[in-house]
């Protein structure tokens, strides 16, 4: 009816189960009155009024504004200062009881962090894979041991560079870029990480002391067999001992998460367990080597250690942005999964920014990057936190740790805190999920796995490079070769569906109903103007096989078409045109208003061209194939 506001009522009469119209084997012959209505063009918008609502939908879909509509000036300065400062919104509704919760679940997180705190091989933070990538980034160009004070400045820069790179994704709002990590990607990158990291433990699981600062599978293996005259037994037994108490602590709490206490309170019993074991033998014992003196206080400021020149500046730079994406992408991760448990929603971009701004100010404080962690998290969780005051009583307990409790560490052995590290990461191993990844999408899994060869045999960061290449072409595959298919009829109804997905829809005679599942892009307009007319083909030697009525109607429903360009625009008219020429008519089906105002501003559209439904296009077709009286 094209884009006419006519309404028209018919009768009309067609086969519905994909038979002749000659009547063999007619099922079903129903007589239906339908009113056709017309396909409505989209209110009308200027130019600016569309770039506005665009640029909204791209970088404000949650209207962080919304809140501020309709108050007063005192309220919006209010609401600003909440959406600035959080502990303004909950503050105020802040008691006892919370206070007791948080308490606990402080002192339980700090129980985790405190074996950390000490650790000398723990390169970064709180975060296993942030730290994997900076130690694996930094020491393939700097060793920390023969330049400890250049990679110290490295490491910092670096942190600098990550804070400014999360902190202006989230001020320019360009959270999107996150996306291009996919689930499948970092499932494959944590399980190649986490083998990676555990393979560079054995240096101390097993006591050597000369070790490669390679980090791909081949070197560390090698390295681990050709120095096994270093192998320290007492390491050994100590190690594997507290690395199986470890593990079965873990276990129990994953089976039972009530008992979630036991898991977060064994790395540091391990720790003053094996302090004090040493401790008393070590008199007799003098193969574990022990952290030694670690100093007390505060970490010194390092601004003047930032390395804003130089050879490596590239590098710190480069180094930053990686582990920047890495870590905001699980600090979001973790914020959305405990937000959805909680019932309440996280902007993104403030937590970007937040994250940022807090590792450019760690920079200037002697810390590396950090953001969020799962394993913490959760403890935190579990162990019933209701606010971030939670966060403040673990400050305050490392505080305390670091002022007067330092010298009480110095018979630790590196040995349980390499069992704490391999603990950790293994949790970052989900086989499970890369099962799934492979039942239920094979190129997701095909990511997975480049992911996780990729860090394994190449290096860290190209094995990351590989994974998102591979999400990428994945993306292009999509979008350059849509979806098509052929409909059909579900008996006695107006619903039309795939014939392949639903075996009762039948044919209906002389049309050939097709649908695409995609925007219709310069990328994949070649493609699909081919695929349809090799639909259009198999379509009339189908018919030519079965002595079936004459192909005389292409019906493409455009519902899924979310969007069209002019090459696609271009398409689909000759598309028209080549139709046209082997006496076929083709008509589209219920355009959505963006591709509609296209196709008008074309001037594609013409007299019975468009309809709203498929229903109405083959009844309002039929109609006028009749014969009149």
């Amino acid at each position: 009816m094209g884009v006419t506001s006519d309404r028209v009522e018919y009768v009309c009469r067609y086969g519905g189960n994909g038979t002749t119209t000659s009547g063999v084997n007619v099922s079903i012959a129903a007589e239906v009155t339908m009113e056709i209505h017309s396909v409505c063009l989209p209110p009308k918008e200027s130019t600016f009024q569309k770039l506005k609502h665009r640029l909204s939908e791209i970088f404000f879909p949650d209207d962080p504004l919304y809140r501020f509509k309709d108050q007063t000036w005192c309220k919006k300065l209010v609401l600003g200062l909440q959406f600035l400062f959080p502990i303004l919104q909950w503050g105020s509704h802040y008691d006892l009881n919370l206070f007791k919760s948080d308490v606990v679940s402080g002192l339980t997180i700090a129980s985790l962090a405190i074996p950390q705190g000490s650790s000398r091989h723990v390169a970064v933070g709180p975060v296993s894979i942030a730290s994997l990538v900076m130690g694996t980034m930094l020491s393939e160009k700097v060793s920390p041991v023969q330049h400890p004070t250049l990679y110290l400045k490295l490491a910092f820069t670096a942190t600098f560079f990550a804070g400014l790179f999360q902190a202006s994704l989230g001020f320019l709002r360009l959270g999107l870029v996150i996306d291009f990590l996919s689930k499948a990607t970092l499932v494959g990158f944590m399980a190649g990480a986490a083998i990676i990291v555990s393979l560079q433990q054995l240096k101390g699981l097993l006591g050597i002391v000369h070790f490669t600062t390679k980090m791909q599978l081949i070197p560390v293996l090698t390295s681990v067999f050709h120095h096994t005259k270093e192998w320290s037994w007492e390491t050994i037994v100590m190690g594997f001992s507290f690395l199986l108490l470890l593990l079965t602590t873990r276990h129990i709490s994953m089976k039972k998460p009530k008992l979630f206490w036991i898991s977060a309170a064994a790395p540091l019993t391990s720790v003053i367990l094996s302090t004090l074991l040493v401790f008393l033998i070590k008199s007799k014992v003098h193969g574990i080597s022990i952290i030694g003196h670690l100093q007390k206080g505060l970490n010194p400021t390092s601004t003047n250690m930032l390395y804003f020149n130089g050879q490596y500046l590239a590098l710190a730079i480069k180094t930053g942005i990686v582990t920047g994406i890495l870590s905001l992408t699980e600090g979001i991760a973790v914020g959305r999964t405990f937000a959805s448990l909680k019932n309440y929603q996280v902007d993104g971009n403030k937590e970007m920014m937040a994250i940022g701004l807090m590792n450019m100010a760690s920079s200037c404080t002697s810390c590396y990057v950090t953001t969020g962690s799962f394993s913490r998290s959760a403890v935190n969780y579990n162990a019933g936190a209701q606010t971030a005051v939670s966060n403040i009583v673990l400050a305050g307990t490392v505080l305390v740790t670091l002022l007067f409790l330092m010298p009480l560490f110095y018979y630790t052995p590196n040995v349980i805190l390499v069992a704490i590290i391999i603990t950790a990461v293994i949790g970052l191993i989900d086989y499970k999920a890369a099962y799934k990844l492979w039942k239920v999408d094979k190129l997701d899994f095909l990511a997975c796995i480049c992911s996780f060869f990729g860090v394994l045999f190449i290096s860290v960061p190209l094995g990351l490079g590989i994974a998102v290449g591979v999400s990428v072409v994945k993306i292009l595959l999509h979008v350059t070769r849509p979806n098509t298919l052929v409909l059909g009829n579900i008996p006695a109804t107006q619903i039309y569906q795939s014939l392949n997905r639903y075996k009762e829809a039948s044919r209906v005679p002389s049309f050939l109903i097709l649908a695409i599942e995609s925007p219709i892009y310069f990328a994949n307009s070649t493609y699909l103007q081919e695929r349809l007319l090799r639909w259009v083909q198999e379509e009339e030697e189908r018919i030519k096989a079965n002595h079936e009525s004459t192909l005389k109607c292409i019906i493409i429903d455009m519902t899924s078409v979310t969007a069209i360009d002019t090459s696609g625009i271009d398409m689909v008219c000759e598309l028209k045109k080549m139709l046209e020429k082997r006496s076929l008519v083709l008509v589209l089906v219920n355009p959505v208003g963006s591709v509609m105002e296209k196709m008008h501003r074309s001037n594609f559209l013409g007299t019975n061209s468009l309809f709203l439904t498929v229903g109405e296009a083959v009844a309002d077709i039929s109609a006028s194939w009749k014969p009149q009286p």
